[in-house]
């Protein structure tokens, strides 16, 4: 039993138990204000907390671990405000600064409306223009009542002929009338025909591109193929207008505002650097290039043919030659017949096979003559006929080979076939200083691995056989340098650009359908004739009665009187200087070349990709 000390203390903790409950439920109902008071004491001491008793969960503070520790706010476990406050005021000050920027933006936007906005307020104060009285006038009316008494119709003449001079004055008089019209105005003003001299100028020159006409040297100008010759021209005088004296008579006339003068332009005749006579002397052959072709019939018929195309092609200065343009299209009705060509990777007999061997000629005579290439393709594979890294594929309606006359007199193009030779050369005056060579250099980096091997269906093989039908190749990396020299010397010889060759993909035979047939039951596929040549025409050589191939290396000779085809089909022979009507014939073949020759021919990016031109020869870079 309990005495009566137990029942006391059990009587004590009962009522301290109510106690502390109704405590724990009026707590939520002062935590605000608590919170409040523990913010403002923690701020007074400097953030520093004191213990309180909690009926939460005891995290260990205070003595024997009955007490936790409040934050500042009165919160357990509260982050702090401050960060949240901090970034509202930021916020508020930045919105603050774009709307004040805002309202400035459009105060300035507002002034300059207003600024030219023409004014429509009449003017009521005395006021004279030149003598023009527009007291009480608008803007509009006193702007038409000045151009009224000063109108403006100045032009220039020559030769029945008139050029109408832009309005100088409209801007002035405009500028004078807001003077006027937006401030307090004085009595009376004059027009102000000042400031005007680069306005004047550029007028003075746009009416000397209307009859200044350039002198024309004695030069070529078209091509008989009666006589196998390019025929001469002689040399026509040309005209200059003399701008200096004619800004003079326009200023003068404007300090008179004399604003609808008519003033003669001064025009005075300028005379050629030489006629017809001295043009025939100048006149050389500046350049040539050989390459040497297959024994295939066909395909020299097709080199023939696109060499008698271009054979006699003249060429303005500024001028751009394009070689599908001036070949066209290859077909059988002009004579062009099926050759071994690269379509898509793969060997065809195609309309036209063997003409890029004629456009990389070209190239090679363009190069070596000063003249600039504007457009150059590479073929796919490595040619045989000229060093790799040096070629120029065509194909009408895909790749092109350009160039432009950069010269300043007319360049003609003479071009032949004969005896497996295909000769280019460049007619005209000397665009390259005296001395002075451009060559190329081609030098095989590096080989590329051979291509993974395509497969063929054969039935006359066994299941699971498989029969080489072509090993492949490897690929190519050339790195081809411009080479100058002059007297001999090198002067430089810098990269110009850089090819890249496929390698050709093995080719295996090989059964996978199971039923083998005999050989003598099979029968020989159809030759494959696509219209046009791919981008890599003549590069394997040919098989059979016709086929073969020549890694002959190209030649080239030096300047001669111009140059003309072949007297017969199987002449042959190198062109040499020589003089007034003489007619050279193309270059025999002569001993291979290896690659990375000095004196190979002309290159270009292996890559397939257009070629940019080179700032000095207008050559592709990569």
């Amino acid at each position: 039993m309990m005495n009566e000390y137990d029942r006391s203390r059990r009587a004590a903790g009962q009522s301290r138990a109510r106690s502390n409950s109704s405590s724990s439920r009026s707590g939520s109902s002062h935590r605000s204000s608590a919170s409040t008071r523990g913010k403002s004491s923690s701020a007074r001491r400097g953030g520093s907390h004191s213990p309180s008793h909690t009926s939460g969960h005891n995290h260990g503070y205070g003595r024997g671990g009955s007490h936790n520790r409040r934050n500042p706010y009165g919160y357990r476990n509260t982050p702090s405000l401050w960060p949240v406050i901090v970034g509202l005021v930021v916020l508020v000050a930045a919105v603050a600064i774009i709307f004040a920027f805002k309202a400035k933006r459009g105060a300035e936007e507002e002034s300059s409306t207003e600024e030219t906005t023409v004014p429509v307020t009449e003017l009521e104060k005395e006021v004279k223009v030149e003598g023009v009285n527009i007291t009480g006038m608008s803007f509009d009316a006193a702007k038409g009542a000045i151009l009224e008494k000063y109108p403006w119709a100045m032009e220039i003449t020559y030769d029945g002929e008139a050029y109408q001079v832009a309005n100088l004055m409209e801007a002035k008089v405009d500028r004078l009338l807001y003077e006027i019209y937006s401030g307090e105005p004085k009595e009376s003003y004059s027009l102000d025909t000042s400031g005007l001299e680069e306005a004047i100028a550029a007028q003075a020159a746009e009416a000397a591109k209307q009859w200044d006409k350039p002198a024309k040297n004695g030069s070529i100008s078209e091509f008989d193929p009666a006589e196998n010759k390019f025929i001469f021209t002689g040399a026509e005088n040309g005209r200059m207008v003399d701008q200096e004296k004619l800004i003079e008579d326009m200023a003068k006339a404007l300090d008179k505002k004399e604003f609808d003068a008519v003033i003669p332009a001064a025009v005075s005749q300028v005379e050629p650097e030489f006629n017809e006579t001295v043009a025939r002397e100048k006149y050389t052959t500046i350049s040539t290039f050989t390459t040497n072709t297959t024994a295939n019939s066909k395909r020299n018929t097709n080199v023939k043919l696109a060499c008698e195309a271009i054979n006699g092609t003249v060429l303005m200065p500024g001028e751009e030659f394009s070689f599908n343009e001036v070949v066209g299209q290859r077909t059988e009705a002009k004579g062009y017949q099926a050759a071994a060509a690269y379509s898509n990777g793969e060997v065809v007999q195609e309309i036209g096979g063997g003409v890029c061997q004629v456009s990389t000629t070209l190239y090679n005579a363009v190069l070596r003559a000063g003249l600039k290439t504007t457009v150059r393709r590479s073929h796919t594979y490595e040619p045989s006929y000229v060093t790799p890294g040096q070629d120029a594929t065509v194909s009408y309606g895909g790749p092109d080979y350009k160039f432009m006359n950069n010269s300043n007199t007319a360049i003609g193009i003479r071009s032949s076939y004969g005896d497996r030779v295909c000769t280019v050369s460049i007619y005209g005056i000397p665009i390259l200083e005296e001395g002075v060579k451009y060559t190329l250099k081609s030098t095989k980096l590096k080989d590329t691995d051979i291509p993974a091997p395509t497969y063929e269906e054969d039935p006359t093989l066994q299941p699971e056989e498989e029969k080489v039908k072509s090993a492949g190749s490897q690929g190519s990396y050339w790195e081809t340098r411009l080479v100058i020299t002059k007297d001999g010397e090198v002067v430089s010889q810098d990269v110009d650009h850089n090819t890249t060759y496929k390698g050709h993909a093995p080719v295996v035979l090989r059964n996978t359908s199971g039923v083998v047939i005999p050989p003598e039951e099979t029968t020989a596929p159809e030759e494959t004739i696509v219209p046009s040549e791919g981008a890599a025409d003549g590069i394997v050589p040919t098989t059979g009665a016709e086929g073969g191939t020549n890694t002959s290396k190209p030649s080239e000779a030096g300047p001669s009187q111009e140059p003309s085809q072949p007297q017969t089909p199987e002449s042959s022979g190198t062109s040499n200087p020589g003089g007034p009507g003489f007619e050279p014939t193309p270059a025999a073949p002569v001993q291979p070349q290896t690659p990375g020759d000095n004196n190979s021919g002309p290159g270009g990016s292996g890559d397939g990709m257009v070629v940019a031109p080179s700032p000095l020869t207008g050559i592709g870079a990569p």
